[in-house]
C-alpha cells in the first residue's frame, strides 16, 4: 500500500452522526423489500479494516483499495428512539479520507487487517424530508442524512447491517438522523423485534468481537 506524493489533496474532515445495527445471517426478502420503499443506489465494494493493533476511539480502513479513511470519535448525544419502532446509539464521528496509489500485492491480507465484501443499497434524505425528498445519493453539500441497508460477508460469515448517517452543520445533525429514522420506521422492520442497543454497534467494533 502506498500513498500518492504529498501533493496530493486529502479530503476535508466530514463531521457526522450516526446509528448502525448489525444483525447475524443473511438479509431477508421482506427486509430488503421494506428498504425498497424509497429509491435507493446499489455498489457492491470491497473494504479492509484495520483491528490489530486495536485503536480505541478510532476506525481506520481501505476503501475499495483507493482510499485511507480514518474516523474518530468524538462521543455520543444520547439515545436514537422511534416508539415501538427502533433504539439506537447515536454516535460523533469525524472523518479524513486520504487517496492512495496501486496498492502492495497482497497488502489486504497483511496480519492485522479484515476484507469486508459487501452490498450496499444508499438512500440519501435531504434536510427536506418526506416522501418525496428520498433520492439515490450524488454530489452536494446540503444537510443531509444516508441510510444504508448492506449485506456483508467476511471471514465465511454472513451478517447484515442498517445505518443512518447524517452529515451537514453540527447544530443539524441530531434532527436530520431523527426526522429521517422517524421517516424510514413509520412502517415496522419485517420479521424481528424492535433493532434496539443489543444490536447497536460500528463496523470496527463488531469486526474485532467477531
Amino acid at each position: 500500500m502506498t500513498a500518492e506524493p504529498p501533493e496530493s489533496p486529502v479530503t476535508e474532515a466530514v463531521r457526522s452522526l450516526e446509528v448502525r445495527w448489525i444483525f447475524p445471517g443473511q438479509l431477508q426478502a421482506g427486509v430488503a423489500g421494506w428498504f425498497g420503499r424509497f429509491p435507493a443506489r446499489t455498489e457492491s465494494r470491497e473494504d479492509t479494516y484495520l483491528l490489530d493493533p486495536p485503536l480505541p476511539g478510532l476506525s481506520v480502513k481501505i476503501r475499495r483499495g483507493r482510499a485511507l479513511e480514518v474516523k474518530a470519535y468524538l462521543g455520543s448525544p444520547g439515545i436514537l428512539q422511534v416508539a415501538g419502532r427502533a433504539r439506537g446509539l447515536m454516535e460523533g464521528w469525524q472523518k479524513w479520507s486520504f487517496p492512495l496509489g496501486l496498492p502492495g500485492q497482497g497488502s489486504g491480507d497483511q496480519a492485522g487487517w479484515r476484507k469486508v465484501r459487501k452490498r450496499r443499497r444508499v438512500i440519501l434524505f435531504p434536510l427536506a424530508w418526506g416522501p418525496a425528498a428520498a433520492r439515490a445519493p450524488g454530489p452536494g453539500q446540503q444537510p443531509q442524512c444516508e441510510v444504508e441497508l448492506t449485506e456483508v460477508r467476511t471471514c465465511g460469515q454472513d451478517w447484515w447491517t442498517l445505518g443512518f448517517e447524517a452529515t451537514g452543520p453540527a447544530d443539524l445533525l441530531r434532527s436530520e438522523i431523527e426526522a429521517t429514522a422517524t421517516l424510514v420506521f413509520a412502517q415496522a422492520l419485517p420479521g424481528r423485534a424492535e433493532p434496539g442497543l443489543d444490536e447497536c454497534q460500528s463496523y470496527a467494533r463488531s469486526l474485532g468481537q467477531r
